[in-house]
């Protein structure tokens, strides 16, 4: 990580010193549902730190009037017994990266703090293999049918294809879907990209699937017969490759919906792995 410390002042300025503080930790949260039942383990969920450095910049001395300018550069190396990860915004598993800047003033006047949070991207060592997924959506496939209203569910055959399901995460998603056959016209069908976070330690774990976003990809009742294409973006610290540590993990699914005019609600759940690959 390198870069410079800007400090415009009107006028000399004297210090004590110029420092910067390095911080990288993730931090752990269960969901109001899941305390009473993990009450044990808790206040086991302290932030994790991956990184924790301080430099001296510049000893004490007066800085000149207008624009100093002070670079900076060290190696990012985890804590010991700990790994780096990409910086991800989730609901229950955070994990960040902050830089802090300190300047040391005398006694009559006021130190000077500044805190930004940069981005850490982690690639991976292993080779990308594409691994396509093929998918069949039938009313006998169906696993979750309240007892008495299966006749009730329409006839239909919906099919459809992942390019794979092993994605890079700075690539977009692709595939296709296909409506062969359906007896009751058809309202939308959506894309919903779903994290399921999980959280704990040896006393137990809480999982935690939450939306990222959804996407409509047909609005209406489509044509039989027609390739319908699949494309989204993975959204940028909303997602990250797929990892898994000793108290957290976090994974990824896309769910295809389909609802149809008469309010039945047909749901395909597929597994996903995200990675980030080397840069060429």
């Amino acid at each position: 990580l390198s870069g410079v410390i800007a400090v415009t002042s009107k006028g000399s300025m004297s210090h004590n010193g110029i420092s910067l503080h390095l911080d990288g930790e993730v931090t752990l949260q269960l969901s109001g549902k899941s305390v009473g039942v993990f009450e044990a383990f808790y206040n086991s969920l302290k932030p994790i730190k991956l990184l924790d450095y301080k430099i001296e910049v510049s000893k004490s001395g007066k800085l000149p009037d207008g624009v100093s300018e002070l670079p900076f550069e060290f190696k990012l190396d985890p804590l010991p017994d700990q790994k780096l990860y990409d910086t991800y915004h989730g609901v229950f598993v955070s994990i960040g990266y902050t830089l802090t800047c300190d300047i040391l003033r005398g006694v009559f006047a006021k130190n000077i703090q500044k805190k930004m949070e940069f981005v850490m991207e982690v690639p991976s060592l292993k080779p990308v293999k594409p691994t396509p997924v093929e998918f069949t959506m039938t009313p006998e496939a169906l696993e979750t049918v309240r007892t008495g209203s299966s006749s009730k569910i329409p006839q239909f055959l919906i099919t459809g294809n992942l390019r794979s399901a092993v994605c890079e995460i700075n690539k977009p998603f692709v595939g296709e879907l296909c409506v062969k056959e359906s007896s009751s016209p058809i309202r939308s069908i959506e894309l919903q990209l779903v994290r399921v976070e999980t959280c704990g330690c040896a006393d137990g774990y809480a999982k935690e699937p939450t939306e990222i976003q959804n996407i409509q990809i047909c609005d209406g009742d489509v044509c039989r017969g027609l390739t319908i294409p699949i494309y989204m973006i993975f959204p940028r610290l909303f997602t990250c490759p797929s990892m898994s540590a000793r108290t957290f993990k976090v994974e990824f699914e896309v769910n295809v919906v389909v609802m149809f005019c008469d309010g039945h609600l047909l749901l395909e759940n597929l597994p996903i792995e995200l990675v980030r690959p080397m840069a060429n």
